[in-house]
């Protein structure tokens, strides 16, 4: 299994080392497919190989056209089969991070929590690998407060380091009949101005701990984005009036998520190459957002009120 998974890992960072001859051979045929739909002449640096690029776009249909990147690789069989999710904590875990813990497995469907006890992170991660897991969340905490979630893709990554915010569990609020019951369908997911390229990655990481929902679903986890911080909401609906009354009510937990780190490998790979990482300086950039669009929802919740 260790020779397997060590085979597997080299051929994954072999195809992503091809990644930029791949894309510069995309744009050579696609300055000459313009070229050509457009009547223009061929660029002279081009006309060398012309030829044999025009052979290789005739043989090519939709979907061996665009390269693929490493993060096709990643997610590959994540419309094959519904994700298995692992959840554990930092090691002495507190009564409140067991409780958070807790209701996060059943945030996440197929989710299976463990208890930490001694083990380190490269004995869970290839447990899970063994076992077939897609994704590893590890939930850290100060003082008895969560503070920080990592999210591992496996086999081969990438991992997401989130600082944990503004935590609100169901055990937390006093009035348990308002709050209702915890369902366990496979909920719709609402991703709110994740506009960037690292908005979509960050998206995409999201998404992929979720299985595809029924039709019918009455219930929603919304991440919805707001100058880099990630807030998470827990909803079902109802519609007591009709099709067009509808009342939502929220069964929590909540917080908020603040992406530090970006990381192209799994948890225990200290190597693995760094995508983005969050630098003292950016702190200050008040004007830019990294992950969505602030000033486009700003100019949205402005038409609405006017």
């Amino acid at each position: 299994m260790l020779r397997r998974n060590i085979r597997l890992r080299r051929e994954y960072l072999y195809r992503k080392s091809l990644e930029g001859k791949e894309r510069l051979l995309y744009e050579k045929k696609r300055k000459i497919k313009e070229a050509l739909d457009e009547g223009k002449p061929i660029p002279t640096e081009l006309r060398n190989e012309e030829a044999e690029l025009r052979q290789e776009i005739d043989l090519e249909d939709d979907y061996t056209a665009i390269p693929k990147t490493h993060i096709d690789d990643e997610y590959a069989n994540a419309t094959v089969r519904d994700p298995k999710i692992l959840l554990t904590t930092s090691r002495d875990p507190s009564a409140p991070l067991v409780q958070f813990v807790k209701e996060l497995k059943f945030v996440f469907p197929n989710a299976e929590r463990m208890n930490r006890g001694g083990q380190v992170i490269s004995e869970i991660i290839e447990s899970c690998r063994a076992h077939e897991f897609t994704d590893v969340i590890l939930v850290h905490e100060h003082r008895g407060v969560p503070d920080g979630l990592i999210i591992s893709h496996l086999p081969f990554g990438p991992t997401a380091y989130f600082g944990l915010l503004n935590v609100v569990t169901r055990h937390d609020i006093k009035d348990k009949k308002a709050m209702g019951t915890m369902p366990e369908a496979y909920p719709h997911l609402i991703l709110d101005n994740f506009k960037t390229k690292l908005g979509e990655r960050t998206a995409n990481i999201l998404k992929h701990l979720f299985p595809v929902p029924k039709p019918d679903t009455k219930r929603i986890v919304t991440f919805a984005n707001r100058s880099d911080y990630i807030s998470f909401r827990h909803h079902i609906y109802e519609k007591p009036g009709g099709p067009k009354s509808v009342e939502l009510k929220e069964i929590g937990p909540r917080f908020e998520l603040r992406l530090y780190q970006v990381k192209l490998g799994t948890m225990e790979q200290s190597e693995a190459q760094i995508e983005w990482v969050i630098r003292p300086y950016m702190n200050t950039t008040n004007k830019r957002s990294f992950i969505g669009n602030d000033q486009e929802s700003d100019d949205k919740r402005k038409k609405i009120k006017a």
